[in-house]
């Protein structure tokens, strides 16, 4: 059985009319399929030729002073080739994200590749299997959903919480296929579609759907009664209170709401 692969890369983002990412972080761990535990890891920032492309500042810590002293992407080839070649890759968005990078960085040197023998990109599997049941699909919203913890924008950090969230999530898809009419989730509100999910979307979208949006929308509760129907009953209810008052019944209900709420 092949070794699984989990990555993740961190690239600059594209500004203007430069559709180009420039890979700035490589991270991988290596999983046991059988144990999904983690057996071997690699993880290396890298300089790009140009050091304009990169922001002085920026949040994860992979700034321009941080990869200016980090090798170039040619001197870390060799191992990259070694740790991702001929194993299962594993990923959230890989398909038409981290592997383009990844593709584009050996190109850039005159090397082939390296070869999958299979490939699991989990926002496909989660979007047909898990569905919008924790809001959208980034890695950030899901490992929020389960506890995890913050995402970090590093990429072998990313990649172990993504072998995480891979993990919550096929417990309780496991659990709901064990007791289907008990806890099967039967909200399918949301589920990306396959012809929804294969629409061509930029460098800039595809990091978008790997990381949390800069706001969310307020969602207001509406209320299921009609709100006129309501104020009747609510000025029906007053008047035979009124009628009530200094009955019996009504001071026997008062007196056992006061000892309610002590």
């Amino acid at each position: 059985m092949g070794e699984l692969v989990f990555f993740d890369v961190e690239t600059t983002m594209p500004t203007g009319i430069e559709s180009r990412c420039w890979m700035l972080e490589f991270g991988a761990i290596l999983v046991c399929p059988r144990k999904l535990v983690e057996i071997g890891s690699y993880c290396t920032l890298i300089r790009p030729a140009d050091l304009s492309v990169v922001p002085p500042h920026r949040l994860s810590g992979i700034t321009r002073e941080a990869v200016s002293s980090a090798p170039p992407f040619e001197d870390v080839a060799d191992q990259i080739y070694k740790i991702m070649n001929g194993r299962v890759w594993v990923g959230h968005n890989i398909r038409r994200f981290d592997c383009v990078r990844l593709k584009e960085a050996f190109a850039d040197i005159g090397r082939p590749s390296p070869e999958p023998i299979g490939m699991i990109d989990s926002l496909n599997v989660l979007s047909q299997g898990f569905g919008r049941r924790a809001g959208d699909l980034k890695m950030a919203t899901l490992a929020s959903y389960f506890k995890i913890g913050p995402q970090k924008h590093r990429s072998i950090d990313d990649a172990r919480m993504n072998l995480e969230v891979i993990k919550h999530c096929a417990t309780v898809l496991f659990l709901e296929s064990s007791l289907p009419n008990v806890l099967s989730n039967n909200n399918n509100i949301g589920m990306v579609t396959r012809s929804k999910a294969s629409t061509t979307l930029s460098c800039r979208q595809e990091i978008r759907r790997k990381s949390p949006p800069t706001c969310t929308a307020v969602s207001h509760r509406t209320s299921p009664y009609n709100t006129r129907s309501l104020g009747k009953v609510v000025e029906k209810a007053k008047d035979a209170i009124r009628g009530a008052r200094g009955s019996r019944t009504l001071n026997t209900l008062v007196r056992h709401s006061r000892y309610l709420l002590r």
